[in-house]
């Protein structure tokens, strides 16, 4: 009759069909991890743990005899039980452990690396280039392996575009309502407003600059607790950060492909 799961988030239904919604508990919240439910998936789904605290979970798993009920809390991924997470990503993709070069945006060396599977964007600390100022990961090039850096304010973003969106709510949103996004798990949220690019696109205009935003994580997109959708970003806007041209680095020898 239904799929019940355990996972913290909230689903409401009107008789017709279902909304998801963020979880009573916003520290176990994982709506950000569920925006990409489908309609139909959410109509055949049941979330039980989504109107109570982690406390109480507790405490009927310890009524019902459940041998996991004072399992401490983790935040590793179920497959990554040691948090080796660079073990699991080498494995599946081995040259992300090749040696490359560090570069700021204008190509210049600056230092090499053991691999860009140690490397995320907004990274400071364990770069392993000595600077007067403090430098970030500003972007990553698997391909070319190499790892851009450069100062904090070229790694703000106001604008995103998201793809392949996956949509809960009524298409007919005005270009300026006001919504609240989440660029990552942790993120507390940020006003924004959204335009429609295509079917499946959304151009998300940022309130407030957003630090280190990066291709590939999720924007999902909330009315209040409500879960409207998300989608991945692809691309942001209004940042200083240029990646260097290639051929500036082969010009200066310094590139090892």
């Amino acid at each position: 009759d239904a799929l019940i799961t355990g996972h913290y988030v909230s689903r409401k239904a009107n008789g017709i069909t279902a909304s998801m919604y963020r979880a009573k508990d916003h520290n176990r919240d994982q709506s950000y991890f569920l925006f990409n439910t489908t309609q139909q998936q959410l109509d055949f789904l049941r979330f039980p743990l989504g109107e109570i605290d982690k406390s109480e979970t507790r405490k009927l798993a310890n009524d019902l005899g459940l041998n996991v009920a004072e399992k401490p809390d983790s935040q590793d991924i179920c497959f990554v039980p040691n948090g080796d997470y660079a073990k699991v990503i080498e494995k599946l993709r081995p040259g992300a452990a090749k040696p490359g070069l560090i570069v700021d945006k204008m190509g210049e060396v600056l230092g090499e690396h053991k691999g860009t599977i140690n490397f995320t964007i907004g990274q400071r600390r364990g770069l392993g280039v000595s600077s007067s100022e403090a430098l970030y990961v500003t972007n990553i090039d698997p391909i070319q392996h190499l790892v851009y850096v450069g100062k904090r304010h070229e790694l703000m973003a106001d604008q995103i575009l998201i793809e392949n969106v996956s949509w809960l709510a009524n298409r007919n949103i005005e270009k300026n309502y006001q919504i609240d996004v989440r660029i990552r798990s942790t993120h507390k949220g940020n006003r924004a407003s959204l335009h429609w690019q295509s079917h499946d696109s959304l151009i998300v205009n940022l309130a407030q600059p957003e630090f280190a935003t990066s291709a590939g994580q999720a924007c999902v997109i909330y009315d209040g607790s409500r879960v409207l959708g998300g989608g991945w970003i692809t691309r942001m806007q209004k940042q200083s950060c240029k990646t260097p041209q290639i051929d500036n680095l082969q010009a200066k020898g310094s590139l090892r492909l």
